[in-house]
């Protein structure tokens, strides 16, 4: 343990003295500290950790960078945050497990002008040719291709404006972490393996916590059962089918 706090604060303090020039490389530096991530799960896993806040808040100044692979390095810690977090209960929970929930809520849902976005993506028109197909096989369709041309691009939003959050309640309390949950499956196929296992440790959590069931478990401390929303159970099992 004395190690592992060594090497957090050995990353605590390496940070803090990188000029901004250094920061924007710094994502291929992380990648070859092999013990650090363990050294943060430990750290974050552990709610009395004198440790945690610096942790929490340097995640924070990471994911507030320019530099997705920075923003990523922060992301790949996004269940065990929610597993500490809905285990414990906003009551309960630490401040700063929060702040960080709430800061990467409040920072992915406007664009980099501060407005409020929606996420979407857009279905193209058959009427153009593709990789997958030509327009001269769809002859034999009802539509015709002139017809076809009226309908362009088709835009589908799945994530509509959320409003900025400053703590968390019950009525929003799985607003924000589906829309959290919604961000981590975005870079999902990014995530190194210790954050898969991660997804997969919470899922297994959340849905034997406080059954007799848990008792079978390897993973048998005491917990109450945690009341899951079906929206974020969907991006649960969407992130458990990426790691699987």
């Amino acid at each position: 343990m004395a190690t592992e706090s060594a090497i957090v604060q050995d990353w605590l303090s390496e940070y803090k003295a990188l000029s901004e020039a250094q920061r924007c490389g710094y994502a291929s530096v992380l990648q070859q500290r092999e013990t650090l991530v363990p050294a943060l799960y430990s750290v974050i896993q552990n709610p009395h950790s004198e440790l945690l806040e610096p942790v929490c808040h340097q995640l924070f100044e990471l994911y507030r960078s320019s530099e997705e692979r920075l923003r990523c390095f922060t992301l790949q810690f996004l269940p065990e945050l929610l597993w500490v977090f809905m285990r414990r209960g906003a009551a309960d929970a630490s401040g700063s497990v929060q702040a960080l929930l709430l800061g990467i809520y409040n920072l992915e849902i406007v664009d980099k002008d501060g407005n409020s976005k929606l996420l979407s993506f857009m279905i193209p028109s058959l009427s153009k040719p593709s990789i997958y197909h030509e327009p001269s096989s769809l002859g034999s369709m009802a539509l015709t291709e002139g017809a076809l041309c009226q309908h362009d691009l088709i835009r589908v939003v799945y994530s509509g404006l959320h409003p900025q959050r400053e703590t968390f309640t019950a009525q929003n309390r799985f607003e924000v972490l589906c829309f959290l949950m919604l961000c981590y499956n975005s870079v999902v196929v990014y995530m190194p393996c210790s954050s898969y296992r991660a997804v997969c440790r919470m899922s297994s959590r959340l849905c034997v916590c406080g059954f007799p069931r848990q008792q079978l478990k390897a993973w048998s401390a005491p917990g109450l059962r945690v009341m899951l929303d079906p929206e974020f159970m969907v991006q649960m099992l969407t992130a458990v089918y990426h790691a699987m």
